[in-house]
């Protein structure tokens, strides 16, 4: 038997018939209603490569476990996943301002003192 696609249909399959599944794309329990959260992937990348490494590392991993997380069905773990993602990313950014920031007043700072030094020959 087969349904109006041409897929085999298997006992149990049937919505109606006794101890049936509903027919749901991805499979029973699988179907989430709309689109999975943004992982907000495209930030965790650019936040480590301009910013903060470390911190952004750990936003790329929360951000890879979004999709899969929305895939198994879990809603509410995808969406704190996203969450954290975009959490780390703001963190990263920050601490590569702060640092660049600091960075540069050194430096300046640097210079200035460096023109001072009494150099004195013997």
């Amino acid at each position: 038997m087969t349904d109006s696609q041409g897929m085999p249909n298997y006992p149990g399959d049937q919505p109606n018939q006794p101890g049936g599944q509903p027919n749901y794309p991805g499979g029973p329990g699988g179907y989430q209603p709309g689109p999975p959260p943004s992982n907000n992937l495209v930030w965790a990348i650019l936040t480590t490569i301009f910013c903060c490494l470390p911190f952004g590392i750990v936003s790329i991993v929360q951000a890879a476990k979004v999709n899969s997380l929305w895939a198994q069905g879990q809603t509410a773990a995808a969406q704190e996943a996203a969450n954290a993602a975009k959490k780390w990313a703001i963190i990263s950014a920050i601490v590569g301002v702060v640092l660049s920031v600091l960075y540069i007043i050194l430096v300046v700072a640097g210079a200035f003192t460096f023109g001072s030094f009494n150099t004195t020959s013997y």
